[in-house]
């Protein structure tokens, strides 16, 4: 049972903090990706290009390190092209350019706010349905009684008893409560995979080579 709990709730937070900082990383991949491409011609947008993947790589870090919790194992860093030793300021700010991995690192930024807004959602809905339905007997007898108020029993053609409606909405929460380990860990790997597919896909196949490579 404490495994179960820590399990709900090591995916429900990560689902819950992923969904904000997916939406930060957005808003600066997007901008500084079109601001960079924009302005290129001029070799301004090189370094703002630079910037934004350095970014990037800042928020693929995080999301790597929230990884382990949720899937159970470590996961790999990629192998990001080296900075030249000496290199100026503008030098440094090129060098991501170069990477693979950083472009896909800001890839992911911007692709990855659609899921987390899918994977939040399930998650805020799932822990209000279990919350709302199980807590309705304490204070759904007064909702009952008010005068004129149509209850989800009553819409959904079960009568417009106070009993009936304290019944059905609970049984509802209980419904919601037992599917929600399985709906939270579904949507925390989802969320999950997609990230590690995209931030350390490159690294866990240069190390599985690496293992075949020492086997042989």
């Amino acid at each position: 049972m404490d495994l179960l709990t820590r399990r709900i709730g090591t995916d429900t937070r990560y689902l819950l903090l992923g969904f904000p900082l997916a939406i930060v990383a957005f808003c600066l991949m997007a901008i500084g990706f079109s601001l960079g491409v924009g302005t290129v011609a001029i070799w301004v947008g090189v370094p703002i290009l630079g910037a934004s993947l350095m970014l990037a790589r800042g928020f693929a870090d995080l999301e790597r390190r929230m990884l382990p919790e949720v899937l159970g194992h470590p996961v790999a860093r990629p192998r990001y092209r080296p900075t030249p030793r000496g290199a100026g300021m503008f030098r440094r700010l090129a060098n991501p350019l170069t990477s693979g991995q950083s472009w896909m690192d800001l890839l992911y930024g911007i692709v990855n706010l659609p899921v987390a807004i899918v994977t939040f959602c399930l998650t805020v809905t799932w822990w209000a349905g279990a919350i709302t339905g199980l807590t309705y007997p304490i204070y759904g007898w007064i909702l009952e009684g008010i005068p004129d108020n149509t209850g989800l029993a009553e819409l959904l053609g079960f009568g417009d008893g106070a009993l009936i409606g304290v019944v059905m909405t609970t049984a509802i929460g209980v419904l919601f409560a037992v599917t929600l380990p399985a709906v939270i860990r579904g949507a925390a790997l989802v969320q999950a995979g997609l990230s590690r597919a995209m931030l350390t896909g490159a690294a866990e196949l240069h190390e599985h080579i690496d293992d075949r490579v020492r086997i042989s």
